[in-house]
């Protein structure tokens, strides 16, 4: 006897024979349907999938796995999604991810090289195909974790993986540029941590500019977080700097809340320019000038670039560079006579 469902158990998933025999198809024809492979007619392969969708069919990943060897899925791993940068960043992957028939694990390394490796391990426990990673920094040991795993690496140039970043030190090119065309001479540099690579090249590309054309009044290191410091509260405290360069836009805008708890203003009293324009940016008061990074381009090759790695592992590797531009808002002005 047949044993049917009941109103405390959850509907019996469809099966693939079933969808076969709803349609009036042979098994193979089914699968080739359902997996967009094999000869099968446009028409019957139209008629199949809506079948499949009146019954309710989902595939099988598990098996799907099994018989493939790959999941459909994608790790992403970032080190802070409450900084804006991460979210937008994260839902482009996903859409692109989509779009190429993959799924996303997306998780959040909280800035800890311990939650980092437990990270990738899950990712690489899981059968993930392959893993696109924003390291927390350069020297991180997660490579040992993820050996043999397509893996794609944003922000960070680290050798033995495809990577995507942007023309970071001609972002600090434009930011001290822009501040030096305004008039100012005397201008401070707060970089992010030195131990990203990114980091240091957005802070080396002002620094020089600056050192060339103008005075460096200071250069001081600080989290991506809006938490100064001491040492940079300090250094803004000092009076010294008519306009500042900060090495990402969390720490512009805390830069900028320092600023107006000292009884100055922005850019009255000092200019700050950002660095990554995260959404906060231009809804901030003033709004923050800035240097863009095209995230979703970033985020859109990071996705074709572990595609292609997936399907061809010996393919040589890749390093993409994007361009970036100043946007000149509200937070930059002349200085005082």
């Amino acid at each position: 006897m047949a044993k049917t469902d009941t109103p405390n158990e959850p509907p019996r998933r469809a099966t693939l024979k079933e969808v076969a025999k709803a349609a009036g198809v042979s098994l193979a024809s089914a699968s080739y349907a359902i997996n967009g492979a094999g000869s099968v007619g446009e028409a019957t392969r139209e008629h199949i999938l809506k079948v499949a969708a009146q019954l309710g069919y989902r595939p099988n990943q598990s098996a799907k796995a099994m018989k493939t060897g790959r999941t459909g899925a994608i790790g992403l791993i970032v080190p802070d999604l409450t900084n804006p940068f991460f979210p937008s960043l994260a839902q482009v992957v996903i859409q692109a991810a989509r779009t190429a028939g993959y799924s996303v694990f997306l998780t959040d390394t909280e800035g800890s090289p311990e939650a980092e490796q437990q990270a990738v391990g899950l990712m690489v426990d899981h059968g993930v195909d392959g893993v696109i990673w924003f390291p927390i920094a350069d020297d991180s040991p997660v490579g040992r974790l993820i050996e043999g795993v397509p893996t794609v690496v944003l922000d960070r140039n680290l050798p033995a993986y495809d990577v995507i970043q942007a023309d970071y030190a001609d972002g600090g090119r434009l930011a001290a540029e822009h501040l030096i065309a305004a008039g100012h001479v005397n201008i401070g540099v707060i970089s992010g941590p030195y131990a990203a690579s990114s980091a240091r090249q957005r802070a080396e590309g002002a620094i020089a500019t600056v050192r060339e054309k103008a005075n460096l009044t200071w250069h001081v290191q600080n989290a991506f977080s809006l938490d100064l410091e001491p040492a940079v509260a300090a250094a803004l405290e000092t009076r010294q700097a008519t306009a500042v360069i900060a090495g990402a836009d969390l720490i512009a805008i805390g830069a900028m809340r320092h600023i107006r708890s000292m009884g100055l203003s922005v850019p009255e009293d000092v200019s700050v320019i950002g660095f990554d324009d995260i959404p906060w940016a231009q809804l901030h008061t003033p709004a923050l000038t800035t240097i863009d990074m095209p995230v979703e381009d970033m985020a859109a090759a990071a996705v074709e670039t572990l595609v292609r790695r997936i399907t061809n592992r010996s393919e040589p590797r890749r390093r993409v560079v994007f361009n970036v531009e100043l946007v000149a808002r509200e937070s930059v002005t002349g200085p005082k006579a």
